[in-house]
């Protein structure tokens, strides 16, 4: 019997999610923008890389060591992904208010522990994630190289 886990992976079979999840992204993402809880999913903003009207998407935040950050849940086919190197890591986040943000691509060797808090705090992201949250960093490292993990610094210029 299919449960939640399949059906978020059949939202998202493709390269882009379908239309359902589209729905469901744009409802998280007003949701998230307003500010309402929970703190940690917000909205992300950035410039479409041919379009360049802004997209918004809802993210969860991981943190860890006193850092934020943006994983992929969907590995390097996310459009999120190429929109934010093609922007050069400019984006803006929102929860209530507008916070302009540098989104820096971490190392695939330093992603591990993040992925972990992610799939820790991300219960949508735990289908895409191949690693039980409960696993050793070690086989968060095993995957790391194919999701990109981004932290979020100040937008300063």
């Amino acid at each position: 019997m299919p449960g939640y886990g399949d059906l978020l992976r059949w939202m998202y079979r493709g390269p882009r999610p379908n239309a359902v999840a589209r729905a469901l992204n744009r409802w998280q993402a007003i949701v998230a923008a307003l500010g309402l809880p929970p703190h940690r999913v917000q909205t992300l903003e950035v410039p479409g890389r041919r379009s360049g009207r802004i997209r918004s998407m809802p993210v969860v935040i991981a943190d860890v060591d006193g850092e934020r950050y943006l994983v992929s849940m969907l590995g390097e086919r996310a459009g999120w992904v190429a929109n934010v190197r093609a922007a050069g890591g400019r984006a803006v986040l929102r929860h209530g208010r507008r916070t302009p943000v540098r989104l820096v691509e971490v190392p695939a060797p330093e992603r591990a522990p993040i992925l972990k808090r992610y799939v820790e705090l991300a219960p949508g992201g735990r289908p895409h994630i191949p690693v039980d949250p409960r696993a050793p960093i070690a086989e968060f490292a095993a995957v790391a190289g194919d999701y990109p993990v981004f932290r979020i610094e100040p937008d300063t210029g």
